[in-house]
């Protein structure tokens, strides 16, 4: 198993055109709480008052995800968990950077993507 602090390695994979193309590919797959946690991130990582050294945490589970090739292939049932450990891991490390402004900005997009979330959809912890 991948050792957690090596998230931080995938940053170089990290770009925001790739990411969006990949959420439009797999966000019905993948699930509205994966793609929760991946705007929460973005948007802390657009923040300009964010230590790099927590963007890179966050490029790094971001890169993570984007990348095709996973320990868990996407494919396969239950195929984003690793995704989600990635995303969950880079969560933790930054919550303290999460605003209510950048709260609102992700539950906006989701609402524009998946249409009415349940309160249960936003509870990743």
């Amino acid at each position: 198993m991948k050792k957690i602090d090596d998230y931080c390695s995938y940053g170089c994979y990290f770009s925001t055109s790739e990411l969006w193309n990949k959420i439009k590919n797999v966000a019905q797959k993948a699930g509205i709480k994966v793609v929760y946690a991946v705007l929460l991130l973005y948007y802390v990582a657009t923040d300009e008052n964010v230590s790099l050294s927590d963007k890179a945490k966050i490029y790094g589970a971001l890169g993570y995800f984007i990348l095709p090739i996973d320990l868990i292939p996407d494919i396969v049932p239950g195929g984003y968990v690793d995704d989600m450990s990635a995303l969950l891991w880079a969560l933790r490390a930054v919550w303290d950077n999460i605003t209510p402004e950048i709260e609102r900005k992700a539950k906006t997009k989701l609402r524009e993507w998946f249409g009415t979330i349940q309160k249960n959809d936003l509870e990743l912890f």
